[in-house]
């Protein structure tokens, strides 16, 4: 996954805000684990708010007692060091609560986009190794499903009360933990090189990669983020995008530890009950994506509430700044670029110089002392370009993935000489700002979810009146992608747009249903038949000509 957005902000940094490096010393300093930071926290905050969810408040005391009573029950269920325990659910409390008793016993989350069909969260189920699955009632059914096509059985907590007529549903998450003793919560075991979250991401094959975080690599992320948003102490951080993604969990979540903050976590998205959520949470910072920036540019103002107190939001694109700073009141915009493998990449500087349009120039941590990422532009070779050269974008930084799980070759494809090739193409300026030019890597971004087009190439082939197919991205009215689906039918078959959608929407998560559809005579191809699929890209009448399925 990529986060990559524009800046827009004017102004300088307030006086009243706390400097970044204070935020982080005015608590004691700790051993880069979860447990270690959260305790050195816990003393100053413990009887503030930690998070706020469907009008329900959580200490950092009460957190704190939580963990421990997590941990004692994962520890009854089997679960050690190096287990792996899955998360399938829209945004929870369980999402942090998991990934902090799991970090104490040296074991990891596995988060679960809720949205995935059968077929896809069987693929991560099973190649995750899970020893148990917590799941939200709505997505039961599919785990459950997913688990017993591939011969699974985990063991099974639920989140929240089945539907009426469940035959034999799992526990409740919060039964299990009234029942639980936070004194027979074992010691803490994982350190700050543990693998503490497995984020599953779209790649070029088609099949999604694990990408493993270490402790000490989720943490730094958090640093990092009270830099560049000016996280402090009293701020609440309000949680719209999806837990299951390393925006949500390494900016809001860890940025939320590192300052000592507190979060309010909203279970989806919601255009028409953003600002009214916005407003009785008291949010004060909120990360966002572009297409979500400009629904709510163009939604009713009759829904906008004033009385809402951000004063930052991440990732508000040029596109929606004029209404955000003019209509709706954040003055100040922060953004940047990073991947689930490596977050927080770079960074429009808060209140510093804004170039509308740009990535920002590489991030920085709160701390000078500490390195952070380095940023090179290269050719294919490999070799340094110049300033407004258009070149791949490699990085080296100290939140970076320890690599795929169970994909060692996919892991050493990944990095030369100690350097992660992200396969982005951008230019870099004589201010060391850099621009996205394009993707190299065949991924459509479509409402902020990396989508991979051969797994589309191949669930769309695999109908049988398909000869072959290729799944490419097309501009989207509202920013990033939308998906369109060339295929040519098998000779004498007889296929329709909704045919093809239909098929996909039986074996792909909705996001991966492709709103255009065009049948073709034929794809073109290399001279080792591989799909052309930037000569398909550079048509400019392949949308014009497709069939729009959102007006059929």
């Amino acid at each position: 996954m990529h986060d990559t957005a524009a800046s827009g902000a004017l102004g300088r940094v307030p006086a009243h805000l706390m400097p970044p490096l204070a935020v982080l010393r005015a608590y004691p300093a700790h051993d880069y684990t979860l447990a270690g930071a959260f305790a050195s926290r816990l003393a100053s905050r413990v009887d503030k708010p930690f998070y706020v969810y469907d009008g329900r408040s959580r200490t950092w005391g009460e957190f704190a007692g939580d963990v421990a009573k997590a941990a004692a029950l994962l520890a009854q269920r089997g679960v050690k060091a190096g287990d792996r325990v899955g998360i399938v659910a829209r945004n929870h409390p369980a999402h942090v609560l998991l990934l902090f008793a799991l970090a104490r016993l040296g074991a990891t989350m596995v988060p679960i986009n809720p949205e995935f069909g059968v077929a896809e969260a069987g693929y991560v189920l099973q190649h995750a190794e899970l020893s148990g699955v917590a799941s939200d009632a709505a997505c039961l059914a599919t785990t459950r499903a997913a688990c017993a096509e591939r011969g699974l059985s985990p063991w099974m907590v639920l989140l929240e009360a089945a539907p009426a007529g469940t035959r034999d549903a799992p526990p409740l998450l919060q039964d299990l933990l009234a029942q639980a003793h936070a004194a027979d919560a074992p010691p803490v075991q994982g350190d700050a090189e543990s693998i503490c979250v497995t984020i599953y991401t779209s790649g070029t094959t088609g099949f999604p990669k694990g990408a493993m975080h270490s402790q000490r690599s989720y943490l730094l992320a958090g640093e990092a983020f009270v830099e560049r948003m000016h996280v402090q102490p009293e701020d609440r951080l309000m949680i719209v995008l999806p837990l299951f993604h390393m925006n949500a969990l390494f900016y809001s979540v860890s940025g939320t530890v590192a300052a000592g903050a507190s979060m309010a976590i909203v279970p989806k998205f919601s255009a028409s009950a953003f600002w009214e959520q916005a407003e009785a949470t008291g949010a004060t910072v909120v990360n966002i994506i572009e297409a979500a920036c400009n629904i709510l540019k163009a939604r009713p103002r009759s829904e906008f509430r004033p009385g809402h107190r951000l004063r930052c939001a991440y990732g508000v694109r040029q596109s929606a700044q004029e209404a955000f700073r003019n209509d709706f009141g954040v003055p100040y915009f922060v953004s940047g670029y990073g991947m689930t493998e490596i977050p927080g990449v770079t960074c429009s500087p808060y209140g510093g110089l804004q170039k509308p349009g740009t990535m920002g120039p590489a991030g920085r941590h709160p701390d000078p002392d500490v390195p952070w990422a380095q940023c090179r532009v290269v050719d294919d070779e490999g070799r340094d370009l110049p300033d407004d050269t258009v070149g791949e974008l490699i990085v080296k930084t100290p939140i970076v993935t320890k690599g795929y799980f169970r994909d060692p070759e996919q892991t050493a494809a990944a990095f030369r000489d100690g350097w992660f090739l992200t396969g982005d193409l951008v230019k870099r300026d004589a201010d060391g700002y850099y621009t996205f030019v394009s993707r190299k890597k065949d991924i459509i971004r479509r409402r902020g979810e990396n989508i991979a087009g051969a797994e589309l190439d191949r669930v769309i082939g695999e109908h049988p009146d398909v000869a072959e197919a290729a799944a490419i991205a097309v501009p989207a009215e509202l920013g990033e992608d939308e998906i369109l689906a060339a295929v040519v039918c098998k000779p004498g078959a007889t296929l329709t747009a909704s045919d093809i959608a239909a098929w996909c929407a039986r074996h792909l998560a909705p996001m991966k249903v492709p709103r255009y559809v065009l049948f073709m005579d034929s794809l073109p191809h290399t001279p080792t038949h591989k799909i052309l699929k930037g000569a398909l890209r550079s048509d400019p009448t392949l949308k014009a000509r497709a069939t729009d399925l959102s007006r059929a």
